[in-house]
């Protein structure tokens, strides 16, 4: 690849990973970038680097605009490894002038990296620098989704170096948004959203909140992976204000595991019943879809209506797992169910409400269960079920 000037004296210097498939937990199957940019003004800034494994990449790109040592800036706006790694390196290979990151940006390179004799600055939220004909705002963004992230605001241009908002993993040696699918795009940023930011749904509306206070004009975002947003701008800004109210499209999910496709057959009839009240219903073994596919679906949907064998008196480990994923995310505002089927003793219902208990779901449902293989008569009082729960999802979507 080669870098490329994505506005006056601005430019992508960043690398490609085709090849990544799991981001700590999070299947990136269409793999990811790590983007860095690169400012060229009286003072000549970079923003970030890159994944230490990529470096030469950044290097390759740097050295096709200039010398590298004649970087007079290094700014970190995020200190995890994936877009500081190669940090170290690049201090010896650029000796820069000054490096400016956050106060908790510096707290974490210091822990992170251990320097000694780095030109180590840290910024105020609102302090700005000069880099000549260019202003670079300092916005900072705590947890979203670390303590030390930061946002780039380059005034004169409008562009905003967003680190890890409004970003995807999605490798493409397209660039821009207007240059790749939309809805595939679309698609990789809400599985972003959903895995990476639910956490912190509450911090995003004050975020969204206060740039808008501050009438900052944005004509471009350019995240820290993925493509750069140029043409749907609206669009992404009107996702996540959408995404961080948590309220939940009329829609439901049915995510079941089964050891002998008792629990499959209660949960086809509960899809049944669902879709007999019309609202919009999604079938899901977790042993074919992986868990942050399943909370992609989490982040629009309305009911997340569970299903699991009981075994050794407990859940089967995908279940199991998966509800540690969740609830580590936080969803709120949704709907909740349990059913499953048992051979002697039956756990799995009970465990499963006590996890969406616990992650403040509303209970519509006290859990079903049954002995072995559903009966014709189990399989209907599944489907009352399943009729039950769509409406509560019409109720509280028409609230």
């Amino acid at each position: 690849m080669k870098s490329l000037e994505i506005k006056n004296n601005i430019f992508w210097v960043g690398a490609i990973d085709w090849n990544v498939r799991d981001f700590h937990g999070y299947s990136t199957y269409k793999g990811t970038t790590y983007n860095a940019y690169l400012v060229k003004d009286e003072k000549i800034a970079l923003f970030d680097t890159v994944k230490k494994s990529h470096m030469q990449d950044l290097v390759h790109h740097i050295k096709q605009l200039v010398d590298p040592s004649k970087i007079d800036y290094l700014i970190v706006n995020h200190v995890e490894m994936d877009h500081s790694g190669a940090l170290p390196e690049m201090v010896e290979l650029i000796k820069p002038e000054k490096i400016f990151c956050s106060r908790m940006g510096l707290k974490a390179i210091n822990e992170h990296f251990h320097p000694k004799d780095w030109p180590l600055e840290a910024v105020e939220n609102g302090q700005t620098i000069s880099l000549g004909s260019k202003t670079v705002h300092f916005l900072e963004t705590r947890m979203l989704h670390w303590p030390d992230s930061m946002f780039s605001y380059l005034q004169e241009d409008k562009v905003l170096i967003s680190s890890d908002a409004f970003g995807q993993h999605y490798a493409t040696s397209e660039r821009f948004d207007d240059e790749v699918d939309f809805s595939q795009l679309m698609e990789q940023t809400a599985k972003y959203y959903a895995n990476i930011l639910t956490l912190y749904s509450p911090l995003i509306r004050k975020l969204l909140a206060k740039v808008q206070e501050m009438g900052l004009e944005i004509d471009m975002i350019a995240p820290d992976h993925g493509v750069i947003w140029r043409s749907h701008i609206k669009d992404v800004i009107q996702a996540y204000a959408d995404w961080s109210q948590n309220k939940g499209q009329r829609k439901a999910l049915v995510i079941y595991d089964t050891m002998w496709q008792s629990t499959e057959m209660m949960a086809k009839a509960i899809t049944t019943g669902i879709n007999m009240t019309g609202v919009s219903v999604k079938l899901i073994n977790l042993a074919v879809t992986h868990r942050s596919d399943v909370m992609t679906d989490v982040l629009n949907a309305k009911a997340v209506v569970l299903g699991c064998a009981t075994l050794n008196n407990g859940m089967l480990p995908r279940m199991a797992g998966f509800l540690m994923y969740m609830r580590g995310l936080k969803p709120t505002n949704k709907i909740g169910a349990a059913f499953g089927s048992f051979g002697w003793s039956g756990e799995a219902v009970k465990l499963m409400n006590a996890a969406m208990e616990e992650m403040k779901f509303d209970i519509v449902e006290p859990g079903l269960r049954f002995k072995y293989v559903p009966s014709h008569t189990d399989l209907q009082e599944c489907v009352e079920m399943g009729k039950r729960i769509g409406q509560a999802v019409i109720t509280q979507t028409e609230e």
